[in-house]
C-alpha cells in the first residue's frame, strides 16, 4: 500500500470520528443543509450533501438536533437546531476534544 493511500485511510477515519463535532457546534441557530455545508467549508471543513443528510437525520433521530420546514420562500427548506441535549453532548465533546489534542500536541512535540 502506498503512502498516499496510507494518509488518505487514516484521514478519512480521523474526520469520521470529528464531523459530529463540527455540525453541532455549527447548528446552535437554526441552519439549512446546504448553509450549513458552506459554513462548515468555509471553515475548512469539506462535506458533501451524500454524506451530511444521512447525518443530520441520525442525529435527529438521537435526540441532538431538531428540525422545521421553512416554506415561506420560493423553495421550502428544512432547518436543522441543536437540542438541549445536543448542547448538552456538544460540552462533553468538546472538553474531550480539548483533553485529547492537549495530550497529542505533547506527545507529538516529543
Amino acid at each position: 500500500m502506498e503512502k498516499e493511500e496510507l494518509v488518505s485511510g487514516f484521514l478519512l477515519e480521523l474526520r469520521r470520528g470529528t464531523i459530529i463535532l463540527c455540525v453541532l457546534s455549527k447548528l446552535k441557530e437554526p441552519k439549512y443543509g446546504y448553509s450549513l455545508i458552506a459554513d462548515l467549508s468555509g471553515t475548512g471543513i469539506a462535506i458533501e450533501a451524500n454524506t451530511l443528510y444521512p447525518l443530520l437525520r441520525r442525529l435527529e433521530g438521537q435526540g441532538l438536533l431538531d428540525s422545521s420546514w421553512n416554506t415561506e420562500g420560493a423553495k421550502p427548506r428544512k432547518y436543522y437546531t441543536t437540542t438541549a441535549l445536543g448542547k448538552d453532548v456538544l460540552s462533553e465533546l468538546k472538553k474531550h476534544w480539548q483533553n485529547t489534542v492537549q495530550s497529542l500536541n505533547t506527545m507529538l512535540e516529543d
